[in-house]
């Protein structure tokens, strides 16, 4: 019966995926339409920008294309084309797609690939120190940190590869700096988004293993003398399959919503493909790129869940784990209480400072000004206040980054319990890069301040749904979640008492880590034309109008930047000293003394 239900879920979990993907494909077939625009006077545009828009040229252009067919003929040729491997034709460049979009899918898989080994490499660097104290049994009382992870994370991508092309690669000429001609091309890209990337992993990866050091098999190895590098190995198998379906979401990430770094650099990967067909409306190409970070993400969450389930064994099945979660330290030294208050307090000060002064005021005589006592940041290419500029557009974007941080940590708990709808939902918003998102929005309600927020808001929150729905898989699994339902207690009872308590606390963590990394992909879209339009203050607006100065006036675009570091690190020291709540100890505390210790050699649910 259970070998039915599991194959019937899985069916069902299939079909629910399939229907979402031809729902996007359908969505993105009809983007003319929902703009409201004349899709032959687009690729006319794109095409030949002087040649006069004629009745006669864009009805040519529409019987060549089929336009006049309407959105449903056109999709269902181009779907009945799939079979074959026939993708249509770019309405651009008339050449097939399919081969276009593979190689740009090559592309953008090598520089994942590379990428994610430095995410690897970073994120082991992040945790190195938990795992080496937790080796030598001193780890007991060590309060949480990650400040310098947060300012990792939170340094925008856009602007880190701006800074290495033309410092590294332009100004050192160690690397190269622009094209796509070999391996060595891929390093400079690869750091740009794995560091970020790494920082969010190693930091999630960190925040889990005090809990695994201090389980009973830790603890019985530890008393046998077993040497200290195992038992860290063995911490860290524990704690790495609730953090594989996020690395899942990084590596789909990483390949196509990589378009900021890859138009810094000129890549021509599937991000910056899905991008330019999306302004071009180039329908062909643009729902072959979507189709195929689709089924990226399909193949890597089944990848995942795999790997999850031969890293923690039968135990998972068996229901033989252990909570996975940090206990709960001492009060924390003075100096780790006043760190987030010295954030706050240095944030509100530039904000308080800036506020007074006009962002709009031009004074063409102090361009690119040094900082100075008149000019605490300097000045721009306009003359304008840094200052001014950068805190008055750190109201809208901290509200907004606020906002939508607590709309996706809502979200992402509510469907991380419901993981049969939300696994397939996750995976095809994922697939979505959010400058896709935005120019969908922007086809369909027109351009604005607004379009960013909804375009972050429809995907920041399926990180998080993984993430829970990652936690509570091993939750229910636990020995003393068993031993309370053996007792008589209800499934609102154990989500209320013990599931919730259990998993929330690493949740919100994890959402006060995203909330620099919101605010940064609010500036990303600034930063492409999709945001805010000029004077706005916006910050991500500030970093593309000052970047081409970057090499010249650096204090432009270190300051915006300077601001997002420290929002990230107050977000997390915000954060770290909640470790659970009361009753949670309490629980954790009886489920470990009713638990017989593990065999010293060998922890509980590790083959």
């Amino acid at each position: 019966m259970r070998s039915g239900g599991s194959g019937g879920s899985r069916a069902g979990a299939l079909l629910w995926r399939a229907v979402l993907a031809v729902l996007l494909v359908c969505g993105i077939g009809l983007l003319p339409w929902l703009s409201r625009t004349d899709a032959a006077l687009t690729v006319l545009r794109t095409r030949s920008a002087d040649r006069d828009p004629t009745p006669g040229v864009l009805a040519d252009i529409r019987a060549r294309l089929g336009l006049d067919d309407g959105p449903l003929r056109l999709l269902g040729r181009w779907l009945a084309g799939l079979p074959r491997g026939d993708a249509g034709h770019s309405w651009i460049s008339g050449s097939a797609v399919a081969p276009e979009v593979l190689g740009a899918l090559g592309v953008s898989l090598l520089l994942m690939a590379v990428a994610l080994l430095v995410a690897l490499v970073t994120a082991a660097a992040v945790c190195a120190r938990t795992l080496h104290l937790g080796a030598r049994r001193r780890l007991a009382g060590r309060p949480a940190g990650g400040s310098g992870a947060a300012v990792l994370a939170a340094l925008p991508e856009f602007l880190t590869a701006s800074v290495l092309a033309t410092v590294v690669g332009v100004q050192w000429g160690w690397l190269p700096a622009l094209g796509w001609y070999g391996p060595q091309w891929t390093v400079l890209p690869a750091l740009a988004l794995g560091l970020p990337a790494g920082a969010v992993l190693g930091r999630l990866l960190d925040d889990q293993l005090p809990g695994a050091f201090a389980e009973p098999w830790a603890l019985a190895a530890a008393a046998r003398g077993l040497p200290g590098r195992t038992v860290a190995r063995q911490a860290l198998r524990r704690c790495v399959p609730g953090l594989l379906p996020n690395l899942g979401l990084f590596v789909v990430g990483l390949t196509g919503g990589s378009v900021a770094v890859e138009q810094v650099f000129d890549i021509p990967g599937l991000g910056r493909t899905t991008l330019r067909a999306a302004i071009a409306q180039d329908l062909p190409v643009l729902q072959a790129c979507t189709l195929l970070l689709v089924a990226l993400a399909a193949v890597t969450t089944a990848a995942a869940r795999l790997t999850a389930g031969r890293l923690i064994g039968p135990a998972l099945r068996d229901g033989a784990l252990q909570s996975p979660h940090r206990p709960p330290p001492p009060p924390r030294p003075t100096v780790r209480r006043i760190l987030p208050v010295a954030y706050g307090l240095l944030l509100t000060g530039v904000i308080m400072l800036g506020l007074p002064r006009d962002p709009l005021a031009l004074d063409t005589a102090a361009r690119l000004r040094a900082p100075s006592l008149t000019h605490p940041f300097g000045t721009d290419a306009l003359g304008r206040d840094v200052l001014a500029r950068v805190a008055h557009g750190a109201l809208d974007t901290l509200l907004l980054a606020l906002a939508v941080s607590a709309l996706a940590w809502l979200a992402g708990v509510l469907l991380g319990c419901l993981p049969a709808l939300s696994g397939p939902l996750v995976d095809t918003v994922n697939a979505v890069p959010p400058v896709l998102v935005a120019l969908l929005v922007t086809a369909v309600q027109g351009g604005g301040a607004g379009t960013p927020v909804l375009a972050v808001a429809v995907v920041a929150w399926a990180p998080l749904a993984t993430h829970t729905s990652a936690l509570l898989r091993q939750e229910r699994a636990t020995l003393h979640l068993t031993a309370t339902r053996a007792l008589g207690a209800g499934r609102t009872y154990l989500l209320r008492s013990e599931l919730l308590p259990a998993v929330l606390p690493s949740v919100t963590r994890h959402a006060l880590l995203r909330l620099p990394g919101i605010a940064l992909a609010l500036a990303s879209l600034g930063f492409l034309g999709l945001g805010a339009q000029p004077p706005s203050p916006e910050w991500g607006l500030l970093l593309a109008e000052n970047q081409p100065y970057a090499e010249r006036a650096p204090w432009a675009v270190l300051a915006p930047a300077a601001v997002l570091a420290l929002l990230g690190a107050l977000a997390v020291t915000a954060g770290g000293g909640r470790r659970g709540t009361r009753r949670r100890t309490a629980v954790t505390a009886r489920a470990r003394v009713d638990t017989p210790a593990a065999a010293p050699d060998q922890p509980v649910g590790v083959t």
